[in-house]
């Protein structure tokens, strides 16, 4: 009991962490360019990530594999946190993590591998749930065009949903590490910012205390902690219950948004916060159930013809 009770915490530390990372990035991006922010976020994390390669004596070098896969994933991974980053710096730290939860529902329909195909009109409903909350979530006080941010983060929510289903594909016949593959990743991405950012580097010499700690806890806690704990966590607890307390992200989100960047909700948004979990979390139950289903069709022994 006690070791199901640490692993649920930490699935929970990994989902608000993830949170608070909007706040996180939208106070940096209002002291420094965004892609100067993006810059020395993945620099940290290369950093650390290597760090912690290096310490495994036996198992330094990457394989073939995990260069090619991490050299990809970290172009879409890349593209997701430049949408993410510019999107949050234009909307609320709320709206942000409640419309990058349209994920959740957006990963399945680009994910036709076996078990995803043929989803239920239930999960489709559950998908026109969550547009209804995105509607709601970008009107704020009235029925409006949506902000820039907003329309941001929405093609961030597509492209992280194209990033996780290219994960499962090229990591589904290949034996790679975890670790190793996220470096490459992150060495890929401070490799993409470096020229962008090389202008801005002089901005760093005006930030202050409070400026690092959130572009460390970018970096480190938000990259770097929560994946490594987040694998930790998984390889001790099912799937389900996993996915079930890290999708609890867009409701740390908005307690953050709310609670240490005063923002706050109207009715309207409140109303679309709600559908949105709620349609983020029938859409997975659906999905699972679907998906669950499938896999135990597949196992079972094909009847003979004259039985």
């Amino acid at each position: 009991m006690s070791r199901v009770r640490s692993t649920d915490a930490v699935l929970l530390l990994v989902a608000a962490v993830w949170g608070s990372s909007y706040l996180a990035a939208k106070t940096a991006t209002s002291a420094l360019p965004v892609l100067l922010v993006l810059f020395v976020r993945y620099g940290i994390s290369a950093a650390a990530c290597a760090a912690l390669v290096a310490a495994r004596r036996r198992t330094r070098r990457c394989t073939r594999d995990e260069l090619r896969v991490g050299a990809v994933l970290g172009v879409t991974q890349a593209a997701v946190l430049a949408l993410e980053t510019y999107g949050v710096a234009h909307t609320s730290a709320a709206n942000a993590g409640l419309l990058i939860s349209l994920t959740i529902v957006l990963t399945p329909l680009l994910d036709r591998r076996s078990g995803t195909a043929g989803l239920p009109p239930r999960y489709f409903a559950a998908t026109g749930l969550c547009l209804l909350a995105v509607a709601l979530l970008v009107s704020g006080s009235g029925f409006h065009q949506p902000r820039s941010g907003d329309l941001l983060i929405l093609a961030a929510a597509l492209v992280r949903a194209a990033h996780v289903a290219l994960v499962g594909r090229l990591t589904a016949r290949r034996r790679v590490r975890p670790l190793h593959v996220t470096t490459v990743q992150t060495v890929v991405g401070t490799v993409l910012f470096a020229v962008p950012a090389a202008g801005s580097l002089s901005a760093l010499g005006g930030v202050d205390a409070a400026g690092w700690a959130q572009l460390l806890h970018l970096a480190l806690l938000c990259s770097v902690f929560a994946f490594l704990a987040q694998t930790w966590a998984v390889q001790r607890s099912s799937a389900s219950r996993a996915s079930l307390l890290l999708g609890t992200e867009p409701v740390w989100a908005v307690a953050v948004g709310i609670g240490l960047g005063g923002e706050h909700l109207t009715v309207l948004t409140a109303l679309g916060a709600v559908l949105m979990v709620a349609g983020t979390y029938w859409g997975q139950a659906v999905e699972r159930a679907h998906r669950t289903a499938g896999t135990e069709e597949t196992r079972r022994p094909a009847v003979p013809a004259n039985a």
